[in-house]
Parts: structure tokens; C-alpha cells; sequence
């Protein structure tokens, strides 16, 4: 459990620091991917201090927070839908380098925590499959993210960047359910008992 925790703080700490630095180039080149990643990021950095917290608690209570951190999942899920709407109106293509270039760091952060989360995630229920989820899920997004800004370099148009911003919220929408009921089945085992 001790080293779950840490793998956990170590993931959360990353996933602060590197917030910051996504957020600030979403910003700046007007990316929506980006922007719904690095969202995703501030909620990944709540799961796992949620998880920090709460790993050594019961299991009826730990199914309550995996039911709590499936709310939390769905926060990126709802960024990513607002501004890919709001980019409709405006659809001006990001800059393809620094969305590349942050979406490989991204990249290599996510992959990073989902190495350290691999060997937890069958273990502690539903919180350890949030946190591998998340890490999970978010490489993927970066390797779309990367490939939104090759696309862009040929169309030199919104539209792949928008594509996978939206495709980011849905995944993240999907993990939230896989999180809801793995703590769901927790808390009814734990009931049953």
C-alpha cells in the first residue's frame, strides 16, 4: 500500500508541474486538444492526491471516493466539449510545432505515470484503476494530440485539433464509468459481507 501511495504522489506532483506548462501553450496558440489535455492534467493531479489520501482507508469508503473521482473524470470530459463549441465559432488552426512539441512532453509524463501505476492496477480497486485509467488514457491522447499536429501542418486548418479535443473529452467520459462502477461493485461486495 505504502508504495501505491507513492507511485500515486509521484504521478500527482508530475501531473501539477506539467498543467502549468500545457495550459500556457494551450493558451497561447488557441488549441483545444491541448487545452481539454491539460485540464485533464489538474484532474489527474486530484486523482491521485485523492488516492494519496484515501488508499489505506476501508473499502466501503474507498468505493465511496472511486465514486467521487468518477465525477472528477468527467470535469475534462465537460472542458473539452465547452471549448471545442466555442472553437466552432472561431476555428482558427493552432500552431502544429508547439502543439507537437507539447503534446510529446505530455507524452512522456503520462507514460511515465502509467508505467509507475501498471503493477497497481489491479490491486485497491477502484482507486488504483483511476489512477491507471487517467495515465493510461492520457497517453494515448498525447500520441492523438501529436498526430492533431502533423495534420495540421498538411491542412493547416481547426479541424484535427478539434477532433481529437472532443475525442479526449469522450474518453475521459469513458473512464469515468469504468471508475463508477468498479466502485460501485466495491461497495456493494463490501455490503454483502
Amino acid at each position: 500500500m505504502r508504495e501505491f501511495r507513492r507511485a500515486a504522489l509521484i504521478v500527482a506532483l508530475a501531473n501539477l508541474a506539467f498543467f502549468g506548462i500545457e495550459f500556457a501553450v494551450a493558451i497561447a496558440i488557441g488549441s483545444v486538444s491541448l487545452f481539454a489535455d491539460s485540464i485533464d492534467f489538474l484532474e489527474d493531479t486530484a486523482v491521485n492526491g485523492l488516492i494519496v489520501i484515501a488508499a489505506g482507508w476501508s473499502v466501503q469508503r474507498r468505493g465511496m471516493v472511486g465514486t467521487l473521482l468518477s465525477g472528477v473524470l468527467l470535469v475534462p470530459a465537460a472542458a473539452a466539449i465547452w471549448t471545442a463549441v466555442g472553437k466552432l465559432f472561431a476555428p482558427v488552426a493552432p500552431a502544429p510545432e508547439p502543439l507537437m512539441l507539447t503534446g510529446l512532453a505530455a507524452l512522456a509524463v503520462n507514460l511515465g505515470g502509467a508505467f509507475l501505476l501498471a503493477r497497481y492496477r489491479r490491486h485497491h480497486g477502484s482507486l488504483s484503476r483511476a489512477a491507471f485509467l487517467s495515465a493510461r488514457n492520457d497517453a494515448i491522447a498525447n500520441v492523438a494530440i501529436i498526430a492533431a499536429g502533423a495534420a495540421t501542418l498538411v491542412v493547416r486548418n481547426a479541424w484535427p485539433d478539434l477532433i481529437v479535443g472532443v475525442g479526449i473529452g469522450v474518453m475521459n467520459a469513458g473512464a469515468a464509468r469504468e471508475v463508477f462502477e468498479a466502485a460501485r461493485k466495491e461497495r456493494l461486495a463490501d455490503s454483502a459481507e
